[in-house]
């Protein structure tokens, strides 16, 4: 813990010290800057005149030799003479002593964005490399949209390249909307051949606009054959543009040039037919490639398709394979509940089929139950059924509307005649198989507990019977009935005893529903 204490402390004695010798620096580089200052506007140890302005009347600035020639390497090599003075009239008093200011003391005023360019041309004529790129900085952050072609014209004599590539950039973003610009016209033959250069190093198509303003360029130069004779001026203009033609179009690499700007150059005698005939032939070598790329690539994609398919084919027949024993038995199932409801008029649907099976879950009575009475066929008679079913035990017994319900019961005891009321059977059940009211799906539902003596009940006079308070009743002519679901079997969820749904569940409604078939089948 000591340890740790006396190396914080340490380092914060270090930081201290630091700090304090970075204000003693700071304050060391003030003093100089001030003391530097004082020579330049006092009058001590001069020792030099500088004559600025008019030849005839100059205005005349006291130096000193030293200081001048060690910080600008112009006055290093002109004051090597044995003279007490210079005469600089192409330069004016507040030129002159702006640069002053910064030979003695590093700095300089930019507070006029106009007198940037003659800065510069200052601080190149003495030698001044450092003002020389502060100045170039300045400039290039001030060149924009509104003033680039007059820091580019300004630009020519200076040569900076920092400021031509600036305006460059300028000229490339916004060309679309200057290509008609007379400024843009105004271009010299060697500032294009840069231009170009500056977009072949970016890696830029060169698009047609560019091409039609290099065309209207070049009539405009020839423009000026206006007043000779016209052979003569025919000829002059061919010597010309074969020149121009030399210079820029050597410049342009083939692959620069976009197809789709291709057959617009035509139009232009700016080109050489040997250089168009090159491009032309660039294009259909590149055409040619293209199409042995599709080629490939539509080969490859066919080959990868066949795979995939071959692949996939035999993952569906092992898939089949893996699959077939289940089929099999399906088919087998499907076979069986054919035979078993071949004839019958309501059970149409496979899955209702499945659905009962799995109910009542009795292989042995699926295997030997037979229709033993058909409303259609038999009779619509309640008499009729108790002959065919009465003393029959397991009876399952399937009715359809004419709204198309489909609903019935499924029995162990069955009916018998010699005991009528109520019969009981835990194991009897009701079911509906086909509910169009809110897309009903098949269900069952089985005896509630402690109702099991009201199963079914045995009336000589009426059908089919189930639950003590009727949760549906067949009346004696077999055709119609009613529905009070709930009393001794379960409900579906959300469904209450009584209502008007609980009565409508099984056929639609509670005492309207008209027979279209009643089915009963038993071993």
């Amino acid at each position: 813990m000591d340890n740790n204490n006396n190396n914080q402390i340490e380092n914060e004695n270090q930081n201290e010290n630091e700090n304090e010798m970075k204000n003693l620096e700071k304050k060391v580089t003030k003093n100089l800057i001030k003391n530097y200052s004082n020579l330049l506007n006092g009058n001590s140890f001069k020792d030099f005149s500088i004559f600025v302005e008019n030849k005839s009347n100059p205005f005349e600035i006291k130096v000193h030799k030293s200081i001048l020639s060690s910080r600008s390497p112009f006055f290093n090599e002109s004051l090597r003479q044995e003279s007490l003075s210079i005469f600089l009239n192409q330069f004016n008093k507040k030129e002159m002593e702006s640069i002053l200011s910064y030979i003695y003391y590093g700095n300089i005023s930019f507070d006029n964005q106009e007198n940037l360019i003659q800065l510069l041309e200052i601080s190149i004529y003495f030698k001044l490399n450092l003002l020389k790129e502060i100045i170039q900085k300045k400039i290039s952050n001030s060149i924009n949209y509104s003033n680039f072609f007059q820091f580019l014209f300004q630009n020519r004599d200076l040569n900076s390249n920092e400021i031509e590539i600036k305006c460059f950039e300028l000229i490339n973003q916004n060309f679309s909307q200057i290509q008609n610009n007379e400024n843009l016209f105004n271009l010299t033959k060697e500032e294009i051949i840069k231009f170009i250069q500056f977009k072949q190093e970016k890696k830029e198509i060169f698009q047609f606009d560019f091409f039609q303003f290099l065309n209207n360029w070049i009539e405009k130069r020839n423009e000026r054959l206006k007043g000779k004779k016209e052979k003569e001026k025919e000829k002059e203009k061919g010597i010309e543009n074969k020149r121009l033609f030399h210079s820029f179009s050597s410049l342009f690499d083939k692959d620069s040039i976009s197809k789709q700007d291709f057959d617009k150059l035509k139009q232009f005698d700016f080109f050489p037919k040997s250089f168009l005939v090159d491009i032309q032939n660039k294009i259909i070598q590149d055409n040619q490639k293209e199409i042995e790329n599709k080629e490939k690539q539509n080969q490859q994609m066919k080959i990868e398709i066949e795979e995939k398919w071959k692949k996939e084919n035999q993952n569906l027949k092992a898939e089949n394979e893996k699959m077939k024993p289940i089929f099999d038995e399906i088919e087998e199932i499907k076979k069986q509940f054919q035979k078993i409801f071949s004839d019958s008029e309501i059970m149409k649907d496979i899955e209702y089929v499945k659905k009962l099976q799995e109910w009542i879950n009795d292989n042995d009575f699926f295997s030997k139950m037979k229709k033993g009475f058909s409303a259609k066929i038999n009779g619509f008679n309640s008499q009729n059924w108790h002959k065919a079913v009465d003393g029959k035990g397991k009876t399952l017994i399937i009715i359809k509307t004419k709204d198309n319900f489909i609903f019935g019961g499924f029995t162990q005891v069955g009916w018998n005649s010699e005991k009528s009321g109520c019969l009981t059977d835990p194991n009897a059940f009701i079911f509906s198989l086909r509910n169009d009211k809110g897309d009903r799906i098949p269900a069952k539902f089985t005896i509630k507990q402690g109702e099991e003596q009201y199963a079914i009940e045995y009336l000589s006079d009426w059908g089919a019977r189930f639950g003590g308070g009727a949760d549906f009743a067949v009346k004696s002519n077999l055709q119609s009935g009613y529905s009070n679901f709930g009393r001794s079997y379960n409900l579906p969820n959300l469904i209450t005893y009584g209502t008007d749904e609980a009565k409508s569940y099984l056929a639609g409604s509670y005492n309207s529903w008209v027979v279209d078939e009643l089915e009963t089948y038993f071993v």
